[in-house]
């Protein structure tokens, strides 16, 4: 089996090929939006677009299921939009990312447990993530 990658409210399976299928709309200008084809690769951020439509640096955009039109973006996590992932072996996976342009950030998540991170914008959102179990209740 291959990884996977899902919604976390359909759960549609988002990835075709080789790329990660999302719709995206400009936060500040709805009329901005189209389709983003991620890589599925955690930490490689190359990613294709229309060429009517690229994500701007900085702007932030609201992400949605191309397949339910559910919004993907966390309402736990400012700035963090979380889709599901599903392994080879059938372990279930958080995969957050940064909903901002050009931000480079990805965290793997099975429970309350980092299993892995990457990015050189992942200082900005650490905060989210590395909280100690006790504190966790106040989040």
């Amino acid at each position: 089996m291959a990884v996977e990658y899902m919604c976390k409210v359909c759960k549609g399976h988002l990835n075709v090929k080789t790329s990660i299928i999302l719709a995206a709309t400009n936060l500040a200008d709805r009329m901005e939006r189209g389709l983003v084809y991620l890589n599925p690769e955690l930490g490689n951020y190359t990613k294709t677009t229309h060429p009517s439509f690229d994500l701007k640096e900085g702007v932030e955009y609201i992400f949605t299921c191309p397949i339910c039109g559910a919004q993907l973006n966390s309402m736990k996590y400012l700035h963090m939009v979380r889709i599901l992932m599903k392994d080879e072996d059938g372990k279930e996976y958080n995969i957050y990312f940064s909903g901002i342009g050009g931000e480079k950030c990805t965290y793997k998540i099975r429970g309350n447990k980092v299993e892995a991170k990457s990015g050189p914008d992942v200082k900005t959102y650490d905060k989210y993530f590395e909280v100690p179990d006790e504190d966790r209740k106040y989040l």
